[in-house]
C-alpha cells in the first residue's frame, strides 16, 4: 500500500483502535495478559509529587469543550490526598521494567501497532495498513515501543522520552511491577490543574501566554503541515516545557494518558467522592491529549478534555503516569 496524505477524517478521537482494523492484522496471537509479581517497594518514587487532594470543580461546560464526550456538567469533586509522578513513564523506566520481568507489550503480542502516517518511511519494508476512519494512522508490522516506527527505528535516542505503543493492559503491569497503580479519571484532572480552578490549561485560558509555547501539540494545517512552532513534530522530553502548580509536566498535549476509570459519556452525579467511574464498559479513559491534537480537529489538550480507547490498543501517541496513594 503507498502512503498518501489523508484528505477526509471522522473519528473523533486522534488515536487508533485496534478494533477497527481488518482481519489480515486481527489474526494474530491476542491480547493475553502477562503475569508480572507486585513490586515489593515503590519504583521511581523519587520523581512523586505530593497532592493534598480536597474539593474541586471537575469537567467544562465552556464552548470549546466536547459535550458528546461528557466534558460536563461542572460538578464539585473530591479526591484524597495522593502522590502521582510528576512525568509520565519514560523509554528508560520502560526499559528497566522489561529487563527485569520479560514482559511483551500487546503491540509485541499482535505484531503490529499505529504509526502516524508522516513518520513512515518513503517506501516502508513492512506490512501496513491505512485505518479507513482516521487515515493518518497507519497499522504497521514490527512497530512496538522499543521500535516506535517500525523495523529499522529505535528509541536509543530517546530514552528520556514517554515510552509510547503501551496498552492500558501493559501500563496496568508497569503499575503493579512498581507498586503503583494508574489514577483515576478524578485524580488525573485534580492533578493536572495544579491549583487554578475551572481553566482551560494547566497554566491558565490563554493557550500561548506572552508567544511562549507551554506544550507539545500540533502548530500548522493538521493533518498535512506540522510547523513544530514548539520544538517538537513527534513526542518531547518527559520533563519539557514548564510545571503546572503541582510540579507536574506535560499534563497537556505530547502523550495521551491512560486512566483507571472505563469510559462513559454520562456523569454520575451520586459519585463525587473519590469517583471510580462505571463498573464496567468496553474502553478506558485516556486524558491530556497528544502532539497530535489541533484546535481544527481534536481541541482535547484542556484540562477538562476526555478521550477513550480499547484495553489492548495501542499507538504512537498514548503512554501514561502512575499514582499511589498517600
Amino acid at each position: 500500500m503507498t502512503k498518501e496524505t489523508p484528505t477526509h477524517y471522522t473519528c473523533s478521537c486522534c488515536a487508533g483502535s485496534r478494533g477497527s482494523i481488518s482481519e489480515t492484522f486481527q489474526n494474530r496471537e491476542g491480547s493475553t495478559k502477562s503475569k508480572v509479581s507486585t513490586g515489593e517497594q515503590v519504583r521511581y518514587q523519587e520523581k512523586m509529587v505530593y497532592v493534598p487532594g480536597g474539593e474541586y470543580l471537575m469537567g467544562t461546560e465552556d464552548e470549546e469543550g466536547f459535550k458528546s464526550d461528557g466534558e460536563g456538567p461542572v460538578r464539585k469533586v473530591e479526591v484524597s490526598p495522593f502522590y502521582i509522578d510528576s512525568y509520565t513513564v519514560t523509554n528508560e523506566e520502560f526499559d528497566v521494567f522489561v529487563k527485569e520481568t520479560g514482559y511483551q507489550t500487546e503491540a509485541e503480542k499482535y505484531g503490529w501497532s499505529f504509526v502516524f502516517y508522516k513518520f513512515l518511511p518513503e517506501k516502508p519494508p513492512m506490512a501496513i495498513q491505512q485505518l479507513p476512519s482516521t487515515p493518518w494512522w497507519f497499522a504497521v508490522e514490527g512497530a512496538y515501543w522499543y521500535q516506535p516506527e517500525g523495523p529499522e527505528s529505535s528509541i536509543e535516542d530517546r530514552m528520556d522520552h514517554p515510552v509510547i505503543h503501551v496498552s492500558w493492559n501493559d501500563a496496568e503491569a508497569f503499575c503493579k511491577w512498581a507498586g503503583k497503580r494508574l489514577p483515576t479519571e478524578a485524580e488525573w484532572e485534580f492533578a493536572a490543574r495544579g491549583c487554578l480552578e475551572q481553566k482551560k490549561f494547566p497554566w491558565g485560558d490563554e493557550l500561548t501566554p506572552g508567544g511562549e509555547h507551554r506544550c507539545n501539540i500540533w502548530q500548522g494545517n493538521f493533518p498535512k503541515e506540522n510547523t513544530a512552532d514548539d520544538g517538537y513534530v513527534g513526542t518531547a522530553p518527559a520533563k519539557s516545557f514548564p510545571a503546572n502548580g503541582f510540579g507536574l509536566y506535560n499534563v497537556s498535549g505530547n502523550v495521551w494518558e491512560w486512566c483507571a476509570d472505563w469510559f462513559d459519556r454520562s456523569r454520575d452525579m451520586d459519585q463525587l467522592v473519590n469517583p471510580t467511574g462505571p463498573s464496567e464498559g468496553t474502553a478506558k479513559v485516556m486524558r491530556g491529549g497528544s502532539y497530535l491534537c489541533h484546535h481544527s480537529y481534536c481541541n482535547r489538550y484542556r484540562v477538562a478534555a476526555r478521550s477513550s480507547n480499547t484495553i489492548d490498543s495501542s499507538t504512537g501517541n498514548m503512554g501514561f503516569r502512575c499514582v499511589r496513594d498517600a
